[in-house]
């Protein structure tokens, strides 16, 4: 069953909850590729006036899926842990390479959204305070991939199977949805003020 909740409602929540990475409330918008996550992000972003870092700006490519987190963390997670303003490059994929003017977090944001594929990850989990798990249905998420990213090849589908299948793999063995604070329905469409929320467990965990 879906509940409606708007984004304000969600902000207040989300400035209740005292900051654990540092002086700043992280805040993780994490599911499936294609699941709604980029928009449901943003729009919470812009209740809270909060700086997004996307985690597919810090994949160096198809093969850096899960191992970009040494680099999230050197870059990013740590200066703002440190009450440091936090340099990175974005990846170009159409280049194949980090480039373009730097992006900058801080130094110490009220609160910070993370927003990918595992950006809830368990590593993380303890310095998060507040969790999302974006779903939706395997069609309409390859659906999506597929109109954004405006590619519908054999190789580029053969790529996306791929990381659809480590992305189940990675979500089982991480628990991710269970641990989260919220479940959002992607499939169920958004406006700027309102989401459909699938399930919030009890608050103060």
């Amino acid at each position: 069953m879906r509940f409606r909740q708007t984004y304000a409602d969600l902000a207040a929540t989300v400035l209740s909850r005292p900051p654990r990475l540092g002086r700043t409330r992280l805040v993780a918008v994490d599911g499936g590729s294609g699941a709604g996550k980029t928009s449901f992000a943003l729009r919470l972003a812009k209740q809270l006036d909060a700086p997004v870092v996307h985690t597919d700006d810090l994949l160096d490519g198809w093969d850096d899926q899960f191992t970009f987190w040494e680099r999230l963390e050197r870059q990013v997670l740590g200066p703002v842990r440190r009450g440091e303003r936090a340099t990175y490059l974005r990846y170009r994929w159409d280049r194949g390479e980090f480039a373009g003017p730097p992006l900058t977090v801080g130094p110490a944001p009220g609160v910070l959204l993370l927003e990918g594929v595992s950006a809830a990850r368990r590593e993380i989990r303890a310095e998060l305070s507040f969790s999302v798990f974006v779903t939706a249905s395997p069609d309409l998420r390859l659906a999506r991939a597929l109109a954004r990213d405006g590619d519908d090849s054999l190789a580029f589908r053969a790529y996306l199977e791929r990381w659809r299948a480590a992305e189940d793999r990675h979500f089982a063995e991480d628990q991710t949805a269970a641990a989260a604070d919220l479940v959002v329905d992607g499939a169920a469409g958004v406006s700027d003020d309102r989401f459909a929320r699938l399930g919030m467990p009890e608050e103060g965990t």
